[in-house]
């Protein structure tokens, strides 16, 4: 077997709507609604997608000990890192960490980190 990439990633969330706000107005991520319900919304994020599912409404397959604020992803932006701690700052979202060098599936990368509203960890890498 040979795994070519990641297709989707799921996050239980505490406020999807919240969540979706979150993403989509800090991020830029579509809300795919031809794919999205009322408990669980899909987001597109670049050739992957992002699902955000409301975490006292699950579906029947889901993790065996579902957790809102356990995740850690990596974004990577296109932007300029001035012009996306410029963004971030309009948007009053606190950088915790960074920006710093660090090593990613594609090299060095300049990386700065912060939390979602559920307090997932999120890095925002730029190569």
């Amino acid at each position: 077997m040979k795994i070519k990439r990641f297709d989707h990633i799921v996050l239980s969330v505490t406020n999807l709507t919240k969540a979706v706000n979150f993403y989509h107005e800090v991020f830029d991520l579509p809300v795919l609604e031809e794919l999205s319900t009322a408990d669980r919304k899909v987001m597109r994020c670049g050739h992957q997608l992002l699902y955000l599912q409301q975490l006292d409404a699950l579906s029947e397959l889901t993790p065996k000990t579902p957790t809102s604020g356990s995740a850690d992803l990596c974004l990577v932006a296109s932007d300029p890192l001035e012009n996306i701690l410029n963004h971030l700052k309009s948007y009053f979202i606190e950088i915790i960490a960074g920006p710093k060098e660090a090593v990613g599936a594609n090299g060095k990368m300049h990386v700065i980190y912060l939390n979602d509203p559920d307090g997932n960890l999120i890095e925002l890498a730029v190569y």
